[in-house]
């Protein structure tokens, strides 16, 4: 076999080849579905819609490559479109109870950071679970079951809204700049070689200098502060908060970042994969929601999709591993 052959079958067998193939034989399925899907504003209405849980995504990357996690996002974003929301009512102008929300985000992220970067054998599961209460029991005491809407009709643009005459949705275009900007964090700078290295080896990255409390603390509130994002484009496009938004979250943004090739247990995987995965996801509730499948049965064969995905991968690696026997086998 050639090189070029050889080159060939390893990026078609690539995590994130695999996706391409079946972001392909997805959309087929739903173009076959409904003609509607192909038409520009069927794909624009197909992928928007989904895109506040795709900063969550961008951030949860990052945790999960150095060998972490957060049960917590879901909680935070509804807190911080709580606080955002009762500013507003308070009399706070729009644009600043925006940036209460990131604040708040941001806040949250570093307390989990905190506890999990300083306090020695404290676990993130542990930390984030116990966050993931507090904050929603929070977002509960101070709105209680009721809901805070009467935004600015100019709000309703960031989730809304397109980008002059262009036909092109802003909540897009503000992913595609995020995604960009994470994904040169992760995969251009010195603070990304880092994040690997303390994923693959925390012991060692600890002992070469890498200072591991401080990336953990980093990363931590950056990914409060894109649950704070989310919380603003989501109340947006809800049109007003409650404390029970964005619930369940948490487990479709890491199963999105697994099935985009991130490893669970740390030092693999990268932003592109993530957010093919992110596409992909939404594909799979689209054709699904047009065949009028229960959201039950939907998390049933999305379930399914995840396992196959992370398994064929696996497969063909102890496919190419040579079967050794012992001498008295032979």
């Amino acid at each position: 076999m050639s090189k070029k052959e050889s080159f060939n079958f390893n990026t078609l067998f690539r995590w994130e080849g695999l996706l391409v193939i079946l972001i392909i034989g997805t959309s087929i399925v739903n173009g076959r579905l409904s003609t509607h899907f192909w038409s520009y504003a069927g794909i624009m209405d197909a992928l928007a819609v989904f895109l506040e849980k795709g900063f969550l995504v961008l951030s949860m990357v990052f945790v999960l490559i150095i060998g972490d996690i957060d049960i917590s996002v879901a909680s935070i974003t509804a807190l911080s479109s709580v606080v955002m929301a009762l500013f507003f009512k308070a009399g706070l102008p729009m644009e600043l109870a925006i940036f209460v929300a990131l604040a708040v985000g941001a806040g949250c992220g570093f307390f989990n950071g905190l506890l999990i970067s300083r306090i020695p054998n404290l676990s993130a599961i542990i930390v984030t679970l116990a966050g993931s209460s507090l904050y929603r029991g929070i977002a509960y005491i101070l709105l209680g079951d009721q809901a805070v809407g009467g935004f600015p009709s100019w709000y309703s643009y960031l989730a809304w809204g397109y980008i002059g005459k262009t036909n092109i949705p802003f909540i897009m275009v503000a992913f595609l700049l995020s995604a960009i900007l994470y994904g040169f964090i992760l995969h251009r700078s010195t603070f990304g070689r880092k994040v690997y290295s303390i994923g693959n080896n925390l012991t060692a990255a600890r002992f070469s200098g890498v200072p591991v409390a401080k990336i953990k603390q980093i990363i931590f509130t950056l990914n409060g502060l894109m649950a704070g994002v989310a919380a603003v484009f989501l109340t947006s496009k809800l049109g007003s908060s409650r404390p029970n938004i964005a619930t369940g979250y948490e487990l479709e943004v890491i199963a999105i970042a697994v099935l985009g090739g991130v490893s669970p247990s740390g030092g693999r995987g990268g932003i592109v994969g993530a957010c093919l995965a992110l596409i992909l996801m939404r594909l799979l509730r689209y054709g699904m929601g047009l065949k009028n499948i229960p959201g039950q049965v939907m998390m049933v064969i999305i379930g399914i999709v995840l396992v196959c995905v992370v398994m064929i991968p696996n497969l063909l690696t102890f496919r190419k591993k040579p079967i050794k026997l012992s001498k008295t086998q032979e």
